[in-house]
This record gives C-alpha cells, structure tokens and sequence, in this order.
C-alpha cells in the first residue's frame, strides 16, 4: 500500500502541519518505506511465539506493599507557605 501526495497533504492538514514541496516529496518515500517494513513484519511467522509481558526474565521488580502511617492534615501543613481550614492556598495560575 503506498500513500499518493495527496494522503501525505491530507495526513499534514489533519495535523496541521505546512510542508516545502521538496519535505512532502520526502515524507511521502519515508511513509512509504514504513508502510512496505510493516508489510515484511506482517509476513513473519510468529505462531509459535509467546507473547512478551516483560523483556528481562527477572519480571518488575516492585516494593512490598505494606500499609504504612502517613502525615496528618496538620503535619502536611506544617511546611506549607499558606493554607486555610486544612487546604493549602496557591496562586491563581488559569484564567489571568
């Protein structure tokens, strides 16, 4: 499947991107180039291939989850610059 030069316009237009005639002339070979390796990974025989969950045999390593105490509302303000009835006050940063 090769894309014409007027996919690679419209893929730019979706996007909103503005091309040289010469830079859709080169996106247009390197889509194409992509599009035809997919075609050859499309031919792999992959039947007999478990699929991957993790690269490393070793698995994630994650922490233990155990249940810990943490901070009262009192002791997370302590180091705020300002807070009022337990909620930490910022300043204004949407809508200015």
């Amino acid at each position: 499947m090769a894309l014409t030069r007027e996919e690679v316009l419209n893929v730019a237009k979706l996007a909103r991107l503005e091309f040289k005639e010469e830079e859709i002339i080169r996106f247009q070979a390197d889509l194409n180039n992509i599009l035809n390796y997919i075609d050859v990974l499309a031919e792999v025989n992959t039947d007999d291939i478990e699929p991957l969950v993790q690269v490393h045999d070793t698995g994630v390593k994650l922490r233990e989850d155990v249940i810990k105490e943490s901070l009262t509302s009192e002791e997370a303000m302590k180091n705020a610059p300002a807070s009022e009835h337990g909620a930490l006050i910022v300043p204004k940063v949407i809508g200015e």
